[in-house]
């Protein structure tokens, strides 16, 4: 795992010499060694059709390419740092969420509509999520921000896990999404708490909730 976690706010990557990482802009807090920072224009692994993708979607989050040799310490905007490792898997998360992350996984970009059909576009419309999410797949490290720090809640079959749609960071595994609705007698005399959607994720994999309903 090239990421070392200083502290909960910040993280430190080794680059070695023949590999890139890919960080989001102004995410840099200080470096040592011969490392270089360049403006990302492809999109990452994902190449100019995920670039275009993510362009039409409004979810490119301008990405630095960073080469080198040296340690490099990101962080961005106080917000909490979450290090997913990935074996094989393919990670979904909204791209403004990237910190940074390991140059050998494949970028790429999901149109939410096709995990749950309508109700998917429904979820990105009502909690401001981007119809399109960023992928990544393959072996290695991401880092995400969230508020108020990030837990892992396991989904495994037959036991779905539901979550505040404006708490969702990112989900990893053989996973279905659908928007679910709650309402209880608190709606239905007009003093909702605001949570009569939910998000419901079943299958094999994992979810990670951020402990704030607030948006990055």
């Amino acid at each position: 795992m090239p990421f070392r976690e200083v502290n909960s706010k910040m993280v430190e990557a080794t680059v070695v010499p023949g590999q890139k990482m890919f960080s989001q802009r102004g995410a840099m807090l200080a470096y040592r060694g011969e490392v270089s920072f360049t403006p990302n224009m492809q999109g990452g692994q994902g190449g100019l059709a995920s670039m275009i993708g993510r362009r039409v979607a409004n979810e490119a989050t301008p990405l630095m390419t960073v080469e080198g040799n040296g340690t490099v310490m990101f962080g961005h905007g106080g917000h909490h740092i979450q290090v997913i490792q990935l074996t094989g898997d393919t990670l979904y998360v909204e791209a403004d969420r990237l910190l940074a992350f390991d140059g050998t996984l494949q970028q790429g970009t999901m149109f939410m509509g096709s995990q749950g059909g309508v109700m998917g576009m429904v979820r990105g419309q009502v909690t401001g999520q981007g119809l399109f999410t960023t992928t990544l797949k393959g072996h290695g490290a991401v880092a995400v921000m969230a508020h108020g720090g990030v837990i892992e809640l396991p989904i495994t079959p037959g036991r779905a896990v539901h979550v505040d749609p404006q708490a969702y960071v990112a989900h990893h595994g053989d996973l279905r999404n659908k928007l679910s609705t709650a309402l209880g007698w608190r709606d239905m005399v007009g003093r909702g708490s605001g949570e009569a959607f939910q998000l419901e994720l079943s299958g094999s994999g994992a979810v990670y909730v951020q402990a704030s309903e607030e948006k990055l």
